[in-house]
C-alpha cells in the first residue's frame, strides 16, 4: 500500500465557476499545507456553466499567484481522487449554516469508504459566507463588472460575461 501525505491537501468541488470563498479556502490552504492540488469533480449529470477544461483553466489563472497549486479534473468518488494524488487530507470550504450538515454527512460517508482520508473544514470568511456559484449565475447578467469583482475573481469576469451577458436596462 502507498504511504499518504498529509504535506499535500485535496480541495475538491464543481467550482462552476470559482468565487472568492473558493479563492479564501485555496489561498489560506496553500499557506497550511506544501501543496494543494484542486480537483474539479466531473458530473455528467449535473448540468455547468462551464466545461471541466474551461474551469480548470480559470482556476489556473486565479491561483496563478500561489506558488503550490495544482488544478486538475477527476470522475468518480473525490476520496479515491485524494488517494490518487497521494494524499490523506481532504480540504472542504464550509459557508456557516447552509453547507454545515451536508458536509458532516459527506465527511462521515467519506470515513466509511476510506478510513485513511481526514477531512479538514475551513469556515468561510464572514464577508464571503453568503457567496455561492448558484448566486454568480444569478447575478452576473444583472451586476457590472465592478460589482461582480466582490464575488470573484477578476479574472474571472470576462469567461462569465461571455457566457451570460449582461442585461442592458
Amino acid at each position: 500500500m502507498t504511504e499518504l501525505s498529509s504535506d499535500i491537501a485535496i480541495y475538491t468541488g464543481s467550482f462552476d465557476p470559482p468565487t472568492l470563498g473558493h479563492m479564501s479556502v485555496i489561498e489560506r490552504t496553500s499557506r497550511l499545507f506544501d501543496r494543494l492540488i484542486i480537483g474539479i469533480g466531473i458530473n455528467v449529470e449535473k448540468s455547468s456553466l462551464f466545461s471541466p477544461e474551461e474551469r480548470a483553466e480559470l482556476l489556473t489563472k486565479a491561483t496563478a499567484h500561489c506558488g503550490n497549486v495544482e488544478v486538475r479534473s477527476f470522475s468518480g468518488l473525490a476520496v479515491e481522487f485524494v488517494r490518487d494524488c497521494g494524499s490523506r487530507v481532504m480540504v472542504r470550504g464550509v459557508r456557516p449554516l447552509t453547507d454545515i450538515a451536508s458536509e458532516f454527512t459527506m465527511m462521515m460517508a467519506n470515513r466509511q469508504l476510506d478510513p485513511e482520508i481526514e477531512t479538514v473544514f475551513l469556515m468561510a470568511d464572514e464577508e464571503l459566507a453568503h457567496v455561492s456559484s448558484t448566486l454568480i449565475k444569478q447575478i452576473t447578467p444583472l451586476s457590472s463588472d465592478e460589482r461582480l469583482a466582490k464575488f470573484v475573481p477578476q479574472v474571472i469576469i470576462p469567461a462569465l460575461r461571455a457566457k451570460l451577458p449582461q442585461q442592458v436596462s
